[in-house]
């Protein structure tokens, strides 16, 4: 059982990772910035030009909010270890049981911080769409997309308190799902999920197989931002071929009966794209261009670590090509990235969404 002295060594531990935060943060430099933000905002000609000035009070708004919530976890860890000193030197068991549970909250929250601070990229703090496509072995693999969708919605909406919304899914000839498109929405969605893009392995003693066979299964994950405004992704019109067709699987008369589903091919590049979410052919034409966007952007990032992994020699896992996690039920139970080697016993628990810690281990792996 630890002491109280072992206990505070411990959390002051964390004096690193705010350390670690701050300098990736760069917080002094988003001061300077929010005053000429703040400066510009208060311009009486602020509005003449619309567009600006939206792009001026987001960007505001944003290093506002980055800031400040960098500034009261900073505080709230400070005021808790001195109240923890206290309760030390006044022996008062009762208080330091008090302070040691505030601690441990604050230890989660500088901790998920300090992996929010290694996203850098552009579009880190976008929303995004996340694609699930079911490997050959129809009826297994089906079933296996479907539980890897249920993992990441649970993982968006339970550990993240991310909203989630279903763009497309098609259904398996008997259970599962073929294939399905999710949109997570809010804060770094896109930097917590890009990870996950990559082939992931099922072994398990198959539900489906009359003689308790057992069957490996696979299943595709794709991850796109949402790419913003601020972010320059050029579309040209002319390169794009749009195609309108009925929507297909549940959805009510409307959606079967009237060719509201679009889909757009962008030329150049031969990417495909398609969305039948909404019953209007204008918000499907507008979410597919969004995730267009997506791609194009993707697709130039790999191009760069392309680049990067030819000038330095080292060889980089780039798009859908790698697996990149197994999920083994049966003969043992255990799930294993293969980027980092990081495992994990319970895997009831990665089902139920509890994936963050593959995610770090990729993150911190690459810096």
């Amino acid at each position: 059982m630890k002491t109280y002295l072992e206990t505070l060594e411990h959390f002051q531990n964390l004096d690193k990772s705010i350390a670690v935060i701050r300098r990736c943060l760069d917080v002094e430099k988003l001061k300077l910035r929010l005053e000429e933000l703040e400066s510009q905002a208060a311009d009486d000609n602020l509005w003449q030009d619309n567009q600006k000035a939206q792009e001026i009070l987001k960007e505001r708004s944003k290093i506002k909010n980055e800031v400040e919530s960098f500034l009261k976890l900073e505080s709230d860890y400070n005021d808790a270890i001195g109240l923890m000193k206290s309760a030390i030197d006044e022996n008062d068991e009762e208080f330091f049981s008090e302070v040691e549970n505030e601690l441990i909250k604050l230890e989660k929250l500088i901790e998920r911080k300090e992996t929010e601070s290694l996203f850098t990229g552009e579009a880190d703090n976008n929303d995004c769409f996340l694609e699930i496509y079911s490997g050959a072995g129809g009826t297994e693999s089906n079933d296996w997309a479907e539980m890897l969708m249920r993992m990441y919605i649970r993982w968006a909406e339970i550990y993240h308190n991310f909203k989630v919304e279903v763009v497309e899914k098609l259904e398996g000839d008997s259970v599962g799902i073929k294939s399905a498109m999710i949109k997570v929405i809010g804060e770094k969605a896109y930097g917590w999920a890009k990870s996950e893009s990559g082939v992931h392995r099922l072994v398990r003693i198959s539900p489906f197989d009359a003689n308790s066979k057992r069957h490996t299964s696979f299943a595709s994950i794709g991850v796109t931002p949402v790419i913003e405004d601020s972010i320059d992704i050029a579309v040209d019109e002319k390169d794009l071929k749009i195609d309108t067709y009925r929507a297909s699987g549940a959805g009510g008369q409307h959606v079967n009966k009237t060719e509201s589903a679009v889909r757009i091919t962008h030329i150049p590049t031969g990417v495909v794209v398609q969305c039948q979410n909404s019953r209007s052919q204008h918000q499907n034409k507008h979410e597919a261009l969004k995730l267009l966007k997506g791609r194009l952007y993707q697709i130039e990032l790999e191009k760069k670590e392309q680049e990067m992994a030819e000038e330095y020699g080292k060889k980089c896992d780039i798009g859908w090509g790698s697996q990149i996690r197994s999920y083994v039920v049966h003969p043992y139970q255990m799930v294993k990235d293969l980027r980092t080697g990081h495992e994990v016993g319970n895997i009831n628990s990665v089902f139920d969404g509890n994936i963050d810690c593959f995610i770090v281990s990729v993150l911190t792996s690459k810096n």
